[in-house]
C-alpha cells in the first residue's frame, strides 16, 4: 500500500462530519413522529423507521470514513430518497398537521422553503460526492 493511498483525503472530511451529524440527527429522532413517503407513523411504527434510518447513517458514516465505493451510490441513493421523501411529505401533510404534532404553529411558505433550501442542499451533496468519486477507492462490497 503506498504512502498517498493510506492517508484520507481532505475532501472527505467534511462529509465525515455531516454523516456524524445526520446519525446524531437521525438518533435525536427517537421517541418522535416520523414522515415517510406522505403519512405520519407513531409510536412503535416511528421507532422502527428511526432505527432503520439509524442503521443506515451509521453504515453510510462508515463506509465514508472507509472509503468504500458503494457507499458513495448508496449515500447519492439515500440523498435522492430523502429528496423524494420531502417533496412527497410536503404536498401530502398539510402543514396544519406539522403544527399540530409541534404544539407550534408551522407558515406554510416557511415549510416550502426549508423543503426547497434542504433538497438545494441535497443536490449540492450529490454533486460534490460525483465530484469526488475517485476518492472512493475502496472496492470491497464489505465494511469489515
Amino acid at each position: 500500500m503506498s504512502s498517498e493511498k493510506s492517508v484520507r483525503p481532505f475532501a472527505l472530511f467534511p462529509l465525515a462530519a455531516l454523516s456524524l451529524f445526520s446519525l446524531l440527527l437521525s438518533f435525536s429522532h427517537y421517541g418522535n413522529p416520523f414522515p415517510f413517503m406522505g403519512s405520519f407513523y407513531l409510536a412503535e411504527a416511528a421507532e422502527r423507521f428511526v432505527f432503520v434510518d439509524s442503521l443506515i447513517s451509521l453504515y453510510l458514516l462508515i463506509g465514508i470514513l472507509k472509503r468504500q465505493r458503494l457507499t458513495l451510490w448508496l449515500l447519492i441513493g439515500y440523498n435522492l430518497l430523502d429528496i423524494c421523501n420531502a417533496w412527497v411529505n410536503l404536498a401530502l401533510i398539510p402543514a396544519a398537521e406539522y403544527a399540530r404534532l409541534a404544539a407550534v404553529p408551522i407558515p406554510e411558505g416557511e415549510l416550502r422553503f426549508n423543503t426547497l433550501f434542504a433538497s438545494l442542499i441535497l443536490m449540492l451533496l450529490n454533486l460534490y460526492l460525483y465530484a469526488n468519486r475517485r476518492k472512493f477507492d475502496n472496492r470491497s462490497p464489505y465494511l469489515f
